[in-house]
């Protein structure tokens, strides 16, 4: 990925936000979620041990420009290297919204940072993959997702499609050229998503409905390994999930989930498949 290529991306967000600022008020969430599993497209980035992960999302203004960063710490010691730091810059919009093959669309970049090293080390780092090697695993990404909220004609069915394209950040690392089983981060990954939410009467006067979220997708790795695994070009793997939102207090959410996936490829995850909860608590602001 071109480093020219992606500081004028940057640039031009920065710019875009700079000169629209005036259309909204900045607002976002904080967010923390207890996870019993950190299942990361397919791959079981923690050995089946818990993680936690902090978020903080923030709309720039109303503008359709956000930022986003995500946080990975596993519960459990021995997957320190592994702490990861995701930083996400994008742009959403919509096109024709009042068509039946209207399109919501999110453009963003991803640095996954981890921060017990440096993106530009070699040698004396343990690495997830062989234990051994020289460098580090910084990677980065850009993404597109389009969803068609009513191309179904079936309300709260939602098919959205995402296109990933993923590089190391430095080549000559272990998620690059170094990599002692000749695998590499770089490459694309196509995912299919179908989300249905679907309401139910309510359990308070409050709370006149409650609406489940039914999740489902699956992925085509094309030959991906973030930690510099030799990953084969294949579909890896679907996943299937319900999750619904809960107003503790005002302006706080609590959102338990619950997750099952079929390992299609054993080169992204050894088990057959997963399962594992989510329990979330969000502060929106």
């Amino acid at each position: 990925m071109n480093k020219s290529v992606l500081a004028g991306m940057v640039l031009l967000f920065a710019v875009g936000g700079v000169v629209q600022a005036q259309e909204g008020e900045l607002h976002g969430s904080l967010d923390v979620t207890y996870q019993s599993k950190y299942i990361w497209r397919g791959f079981d980035v923690y050995n089946d041990k818990s993680a936690v992960q902090p978020t903080l999302n923030l709309d720039l203004f109303g503008t359709g420009l956000g930022f986003r960063a995500d946080g990975h710490r596993a519960n459990s010691s021995g997957h320190e290297n592994t702490e990861r730091w995701d930083y996400t810059l994008f742009y959403r919009n919509a096109v024709c919204p009042d068509e039946d093959y209207a399109m919501n669309y999110l453009i963003g970049y991803t640095y996954f940072n981890y921060p017990q090293q440096s993106s530009h080390t070699r040698g004396g780092v343990v690495t997830p993959v062989t234990g051994t090697g020289p460098g580090t695993f910084d990677i980065h990404e850009l993404h597109a997702v389009m969803s068609f909220p009513k191309i179904t004609g079936v309300e709260g069915l939602v098919p959205t499609y995402v296109l990933v394209k993923l590089a190391p950040v430095n080549s000559g690392t272990t998620v690059g050229t170094a990599s002692a089983t000749t695998g590499t981060a770089s490459g694309f990954a196509h995912i299919f998503m179908l989300d249905y939410g679907m309401a139910i009467p309510g359990l308070s006067p409050d709370t006149p409905e409650q609406v489940f979220n039914l999740h489902s997708e699956v992925v085509f790795n094309d030959g991906v390994g973030p930690a510099g695994q030799n990953v084969d070009h294949d579909w890896s793997n679907a996943v299937f999930g319900i999750s619904t939102a809960f107003d503790v207090a005002e302006n706080v959410v609590l959102t338990p989930a619950v997750y099952y996936q079929v390992t299609m490829d054993s080169s992204v995850n050894d088990d057959q498949d997963e399962t594992w909860f989510n329990l979330g608590l969000s502060c929106q602001f």
